[in-house]
């Protein structure tokens, strides 16, 4: 069958490579074609848009990039018209996505499947209505959202987490590693590592980095700091905020996650692989205008946490230090609690486990690509 994917950014790019490798195992005749990325050229077919030409964050970078993204998005419907699909898969990056969504259904009348739902729990919940109707298929990879979507009477499908799969995969190509290989080889000292995780854009890194440095100084006697450099970043960008006692290593987060003692962390994927690795964190976000932020996340986003590993729980399992509450002061405590308090860290390593147990067995790609190809077979 041909499959049609479409994927926004670089975590989409990775989901959707390893999709496609399952659908190859799943489907002997698959073919491809995408909006996607490096990861998922490597597993053949064609490309016709690198993610990097659409990765438009924000409402000020949107509205002045507004034509080439309109563009974009005739050029998609085109290309899909020519090409005759047999499914769309759409990967998160809702803007764009559900356009498509809606043009493949009302127009094409293609079957289409969602992998990897937009967060509509947090906030603009009012799209549900626009996946019940373009949408045959949602495959979802956070528990929780099977129940938000049962509250529409959405029936979805959840297929495990596919960071669990990657984090896995490490662990199991990387047996034999060792911390003193990983200080030998990446230059560091011979003390237990506090990973610094600040994000993987260049406004995340600069909000964030320079005051989970300041927290680490009152410990950088017994501990060191080293940073997880974010992919597409130049070194050179963190050397505004940092200095010679904290060492940046690149390509290496899983490595140096499953090496540390402990871990600031900002939101996101890298909170959960952070407690995959049972590296007990703090969960540090910066944000303009701190209390007004607070206010309207308090009141009208439609979650109670940002972090993955709170929301999967369902309760608080890592502190987070977000907007009115992200101060140095709050950090240094923080992180205290987390490098000298034994009961503090063992509550939090016990209820990683009850999140690891939420989250299932690996193999989201492979159950992610049998409910598409047993869908299309019913077609």
């Amino acid at each position: 069958m041909k499959y049609y994917l479409i994927a926004g950014e670089a975590s989409g790019d990775l989901h959707g490579s390893n999709l496609m490798a399952a659908l190859k195992k799943s489907d002997k005749e698959a073919e491809f074609r995408f909006f996607g990325g490096d990861l998922m050229q490597l597993q053949g077919g064609t490309i016709v848009k690198h993610y990097k030409e659409m990765a438009f964050m924000g409402f000020i970078p949107v509205l002045l990039n507004l034509r080439t993204i309109l563009r974009n998005l005739e050029l998609c419907k085109e290309d899909i018209r020519n090409y005759k699909p047999d499914s769309i898969i759409l990967i998160d990056y809702p803007g764009f996505n559900l356009k498509i969504a809606k043009y493949v259904k009302t127009v094409l009348q293609i079957p289409v499947v969602y992998y990897i739902s937009p967060k509509v729990w947090a906030w603009k919940e009012y799209r549900v209505k626009s996946f019940k109707k373009y949408v045959d298929k949602m495959l979802c990879i956070l528990p929780f959202e099977v129940n938000f979507f049962k509250k529409h009477n959405y029936p979805v499908t959840y297929v495990g987490n596919p960071t669990v799969d990657a984090v896995e995969q490490y662990k199991q190509e990387n047996q034999g590693d060792t911390k003193e290989l990983f200080i030998s080889e990446s230059k560091l000292q011979k003390k237990p590592i506090v990973a610094l995780l600040a994000g993987s854009r260049k406004q995340e890194i600069k909000d964030n980095l320079p005051t989970m440095i300041q927290a680490f100084e009152p410990f950088q006697e017994k501990y060191q700091a080293v940073i997880a450099g974010a992919p597409g970043i130049d070194p050179g960008y963190y050397n505004e905020f940092t200095n010679a006692s904290v060492k940046i290593v690149f390509g290496q987060t899983y490595r140096l996650l499953s090496h540390s003692e402990a871990a600031f962390v900002t939101s996101g994927t890298a909170t959960l692989e952070t407690s995959l690795f049972r590296v007990p964190q703090a969960v540090s976000y910066k944000t303009p205008i701190p209390k007004i932020v607070s206010y309207v996340f308090e009141h009208f986003f439609h979650t109670k946490y940002i972090s993955l590993v709170n929301l999967i729980a369902d309760k608080v399992v890592v502190k987070e230090l977000f907007a009115k509450y992200f101060s140095l002061q709050a950090l240094t405590n923080e992180m205290n609690l987390l490098l000298n308090n034994a009961e503090y860290r063992s509550r939090m390593l016990k209820e990683y486990d009850e999140v690891i147990a939420i989250l299932d067995t690996p193999g989201a790609s492979e159950r992610a690509a049998g409910n598409i190809v047993d869908l299309l077979q019913k077609k």
